[in-house]
């Protein structure tokens, strides 16, 4: 029985554990935190996130807790439209879960082949000819065939693997939460779009529709903010004081939803990325090897809204490829298959963040009258990029010699 270490229990690590052991490994998840536990957020999920996870058996699961998210525009603090609702082909439709929910599903995917242990922070890995990859915490080594790194954008496992691709801060910081729908009575339902303001962003989305739980059993709406700036210090509290000066008299619904979020229901994160992203993402090792998985791979900006989702794509690739190739040739052509696509993805949101971040009144200007015309090219190729990623194909057998 072919074995695997998958070290971080985020939604990329467990899916990719799930898909391993469903393949008939047998797999031990290392989680530094004392428990597996999701964010009080939500995750949107593209085309492409949706059909990795078809493609990791998930499909099931994620039609009954997922909810379709139409397209809202983009407008500025004003008012004004810069991109205007329109019609989206359903190929493009993306989703939007709570993390919650779509951490439920993850674990309940896992099997009895998987087996989690937390409070493990993984500080060494082995890589030496011969013989089989290892990690180790400094008292305990785990040793199986394959290693994957899916331990986030701090990976200790990438320092010592990628040590040229370094995390730097993006310039802002992002505010999540999600609220539920007795908090926001006069809300319209669906709640939805894109507000863009000097160095400042507010998105928001319905999870389900009003009056039940709808398609998520923990319905409400989810909105994320963005501001340029390091991240606060400040206690909850405090930060939400500034959220709601910051985007005191925005359209709506940020007035309304900020007057109802709680400090309690806040999640911040300082916004941090990978420059350059690591020489490799597959290193075969010996008869096995390790490979690079989500953030540890190709952490990035939230705007264009990927990171789940590539995390989802590297996982549905890797399972694939075990399936098709020996061990070292599927990490081989892991690393071929997955660099040039987050490279792509990378490219598109760090030009969406360039957009983000101007400030300052001419500049501002400049945006707002290209704006219209910029954005929709923009979001139009990086929806494209998103749409057009499928699942490794399975070989033809009848094609075997």
């Amino acid at each position: 029985m072919r074995t695997a270490v998958v070290v971080g229990g985020g939604l990329g690590g467990l899916a990719v554990s799930g898909a391993l052991a469903r393949s008939g490994w047998q797999v031990t998840v290392l989680e530094r935190a004392d428990r597996i536990r999701p964010e009080r957020a939500a995750v949107v999920l593209w085309p492409n996130g949706v059909r990795a996870l078809r493609a990791l058996g998930l499909g099931a699961g994620l039609d009954a807790i997922a909810t379709t998210l139409p397209d809202g525009g983009v407008r500025r603090p004003d008012g004004h439209w810069l991109v205007q609702p329109r019609p989206t082909p359903r190929e493009r439709v993306p989703m939007v879960v709570h993390r919650e929910d779509l951490h439920d599903a993850l674990i309940a995917g896992l099997g009895e082949r998987v087996e989690l242990r937390t409070g493990v922070t993984v500080r060494t890995v082995r890589v030496a000819a011969g013989v089989r990859p290892a990690v180790g915490d400094g008292r305990h080594t785990y040793e199986a065939d394959l290693v994957v790194a899916a331990d986030g954008v701090d990976s200790v496992i990438r320092r010592q693997l990628a040590p040229s691709s370094e995390v730097v801060s993006s310039g802002c910081a992002a505010w999540r939460a999600v609220i539920p729908w007795y908090r926001a009575p006069s809300l319209t339902d669906p709640v939805g779009g894109e507000i863009l303001g000097a160095g400042y962003r507010f998105v928001s989305a319905s999870l389900g529709e009003r009056g039940s739980s709808g398609a998520s059993s923990r319905g409400g709406v989810y909105w994320m903010a963005t501001a340029a700036g390091a991240a606060r210090p400040e206690p909850p509290q405090t930060q939400l004081a500034l959220l709601r000066r910051w985007f005191a008299g925005w359209p709506a619904p940020v007035d309304e939803l900020l007057a109802a979020t709680e400090p309690a229901d806040l999640v911040q994160r300082e916004i941090r990325e990978l420059r350059p992203l690591p020489r490799a993402f597959g290193f075969p090792v010996g008869p096995g090897g390790v490979v690079l998985l989500g953030d540890a791979a190709h952490a990035m900006p939230p705007h264009l809204g990927q990171g789940a989702c590539l995390a989802f794509e590297d996982a549905a690739t890797l399972a694939a490829l075990l399936r098709e190739s020996t061990l070292p040739d599927a990490v081989v052509a892991y690393d071929r298959a997955r660099r040039p696509r987050a490279a792509a993805v990378v490219r598109q949101t760090r030009r969406m963040s360039a957009v983000l971040r101007t400030r300052g009144r001419l500049a501002l200007r400049a945006r707002d009258a290209a704006l219209g015309t910029i954005t929709p090219r923009l979001l139009g190729t990086a929806a494209t990029i998103a749409a057009q990623w499928h699942p490794p194909t399975p070989p033809d057998p009848s094609r075997r010699s």
